[in-house]
């Protein structure tokens, strides 16, 4: 189902928004800590890992080890934690976070 976006949104948010699925999500599988887990994120917060990780000089699976380690283990899941992650990160260096 194709909803069209409305006139009032801005060009660069209509441009994103028309990119194909936002939703789709891809599983993969980490060592952390010497375990190997999965963890489903949409390809857009694989990306984004992926950039921090060339910006910040480390690896995707450092910065999801470094992730795991600071999460409330009772409360929150790792893929919720990693997305949380992506948002803050993008927003500390958009000068908003």
């Amino acid at each position: 189902m194709s909803e069209r976006i409305p006139p009032h949104v801005d060009s660069g948010v209509a441009g994103l928004l028309a990119e194909a699925p936002l939703g789709a999500v891809v599983k993969r599988s980490v060592n952390i800590a010497g375990h190997r887990t999965s963890v489903s994120l949409e390809q857009a917060f694989w990306e984004s890992l992926q950039s921090i990780a060339r910006a910040e000089r480390t690896t995707v699976t450092a910065l999801i080890t470094a992730v795991d380690s600071r999460r409330d283990q009772r409360t929150g899941n790792l893929s919720s934690a990693l997305r949380v992650f992506c948002l803050r990160w993008t927003q500390a260096r958009a000068g908003r976070g």
